[in-house]
């Protein structure tokens, strides 16, 4: 039976194509929300990160009516570091809006996506958005996404995909480049006609999947997803059935579903809908919703595995505990353990010495994104060099490749292609454009992409455009260059001083600025040079009754550089930490003292 009342659809996009944007012109033209509710930009990146980075991470859920039809759309994260959540909530939709650029157009994550999406075969809509640009191109990008469908082995129906032409900044949709119209709707009357009606039996057992999952302090663990088959009300006895084949007996408490921005109570709902379930006992991604009569499991979610692992410790700085709430190694596998429950992207193994875990992801963002929010919840801790995660296949080494693009302007084609040939990346493609811009397309090793993103921004002058996808397993290549400059140790605890740093100006970049909390064993500065160097950072300048005209210098420094997050942990090599507390981000060795790090350089010698 078809469910002509409702409509589920995925948008799925490359970085920064404008899809969040889209759905927030798809709710002010909706005609079901108030305007205070549509204040601001973005609505649906309400996490800090997401607004402050310009990207979708989390899935989310929402509804609106549109001629008696609800449409239930989920906005999924374009960076294929965050695929995990691509993969599972797609599972919810049985069509995709596929949104590309107008003039950039098909990118690396609008292939990556896609090919996920043709995978659950859903049906696909394109949307070519920002044809409002001086310089779109809309009929050469409708091509390139038919070459792509194409590149992807898609049927003959698929290949036949509608599309329309959309500005979301200004608020239209058009099939006719001539006459742009000034409303939304002929997007929304496409999903009707084209986004396929669910296809249900809500006379059969209940089924459904956990694909999300939440937390609320009063009520627990949420969990959402579509119902396969069946009803569900509140009180209802279900089955939870678990990875292990576990069938664990519970009661649901209350149903919600998805209405506008939000979720409200429901007294049933059915198959086809999607749904939140409160009171289940202990919930777990890609568990089994099931009668509690007639239990049936549904094929577990499979995403793929990651490629990345950093090692997770706590501070053990002489500056710990200065600044953060949740210091412990009790407080770190806590945290650690209810990110998995709904990171199904995310593996966490921990160590013999019961401080350490290795957490292993999809890449540096994926893993960054997450010390990021555990640093602003309070927590601080010391995180090691990333490391690729390799493969022991029929007798021999296999590490992850990836394939890496760059858009960058073509004077400074040769610098880009010195940098990424230099890290074993081989060239596959190249193509110039009118604009003066240069289309490279690289395959590479996983682990030769740490730390290529800040050269290369540094090579281009900020101008490149960096994307990277999985590629698959190859053969371990030789060595990948390491970092060519040896970096300054303080020797001593105390403050920086402005003295001892303008004594050293001519041997370093320093990443700290007088006054700075230093202690022995923490990096300040890059030497010039390709070792290691220890310095006196707080020495101040010996006072003298004597004074003659002129005699003293004048002290100039250059600002400290400034590092993110993602610089600090591509900066980083394999005796080094980058410390992470909700304040402050420094760089030190993992052994401290200069006794230790020779007697560790001795052991490692031997071994």
């Amino acid at each position: 039976m078809k469910r002509e009342d409702v409509r589920n659809i995925a948008i799925i996009a490359h970085v920064d194509h404008g899809k969040t944007t889209l759905v927030d012109a798809l709710l002010h033209q909706s005609g079901h929300f108030r305007d205070a509710q549509l204040k601001g930009d973005c609505i649906l990146d309400s996490n800090d990160l997401e607004r402050e980075r310009g990207i979708t991470i989390l899935a989310k859920n929402i509804a609106l009516m549109y001629k008696g039809v609800k449409i239930n759309i989920i906005d999924t994260p374009g960076h294929a570091d965050f695929g995990g959540e691509v993969e599972r909530v797609l599972r919810m939709a049985d069509g995709v809006l596929i949104l590309v650029d107008a003039f950039e157009g098909p990118r690396p994550q609008t292939r990556f996506v896609l090919k996920k999406a043709l995978e659950c075969n859903l049906k696909p809509l394109v949307v070519i958005n920002k044809i409002d640009r001086a310089d779109c191109r809309p009929d050469h990008v409708l091509s390139e996404m038919f070459d792509l469908f194409v590149e992807l082995d898609a049927d003959d129906e698929t290949l036949d995909f509608p599309y329309i032409y959309a500005s979301a900044r200004e608020g239209f949709a058009t099939h006719d480049l001539d006459n742009f119209g000034d409303s939304i709707h002929p997007l929304l009357d496409m999903v009707l006609e084209k986004v396929p009606a669910p296809d249900v039996n809500q006379d059969a057992p209940l089924t459904m999947m956990v694909t999300t999952l939440e937390w609320s302090e009063y009520v627990g663990r949420v969990a959402t997803g579509r119902i396969n088959s069946g009803k569900v009300r509140p009180g209802q006895r279900v089955m939870v059935i678990k990875r292990n084949g576990d069938h664990i007996k519970s009661t649901v408490d209350s149903v919600e579903l998805y209405n506008n921005l939000g979720r409200a109570p429901a007294e049933e709902a059915s198959a086809g809908d999607i749904v939140a379930l409160i009171g289940l006992d202990n919930p777990e991604i890609g568990d089994t919703i099931a009668c509690a009569e007639k239990p049936q499991a549904l094929i577990r979610i499979d995403v793929d595995e990651p490629t990345l692992s950093m090692l997770f410790t706590i501070n053990s700085s002489p500056l710990a505990g200065q600044d953060g709430k949740y210091v412990t190694s009790r407080n770190l596998r806590e945290r650690l353990m209810r990110e998995l429950e709904s990171n199904v992207a995310l593996r966490v193994t921990e160590r013999e010495d019961k401080d350490s875990f290795s957490v292993s992801g999809r890449g540096i963002l994926h893993l960054s994104v997450l010390i990021e929010q555990m640093r602003r919840e309070g927590y601080e801790l010391s995180v090691g060099k990333p490391e690729v995660i390799r493969k022991k296949i029929d007798g021999k080494w296999h590490e992850p490749f990836e394939s890496l693009e760059v858009d960058a302007p073509s004077e400074v084609v040769g610098s880009v292609m010195e940098l990424v040939c230099a890290r074993r990346g081989q060239m596959i493609d190249m193509t110039s454009s009118e604009s003066g811009m240069s289309h490279l397309k690289f395959s590479i090793p996983a682990r030769g992409l740490i730390g290529l993103r800040t050269r290369l921004l540094n090579a281009t002058r900020g101008e490149a455009i960096i994307n990277h996808r999985f590629e698959a397993y190859k053969i371990s290549e030789g060595e990948v260059p390491r970092r060519a400059n040896g970096v300054l140790i303080s020797q001593d605890k105390g403050q920086a001083v402005g003295y001892a740093l303008w004594k050293l100006r001519d041997r370093a970049e320093f990443f700290v600025g007088p006054g700075a909390d230093v202690y022995e064993g923490m990096i300040v500065g890059e030497n010039v040079r390709n070792n290691d160097l220890v310095v006196n950072a707080i020495r101040g300048k010996k006072l003298t009754n004597v004074r003659a005209s002129g005699s003293d210098e004048n002290m100039v420094l250059k600002p400290p550089r400034d590092m993110s997050l993602e610089a600090a942990l591509e900066y980083i090599e394999y005796d080094e930490y980058v410390e992470i507390t909700p304040k402050i981000i420094r760089l030190r060795k993992i052994h401290l003292t200069e006794n230790e790090r020779k007697r560790n350089h001795r052991t490692t010698t031997d071994e």
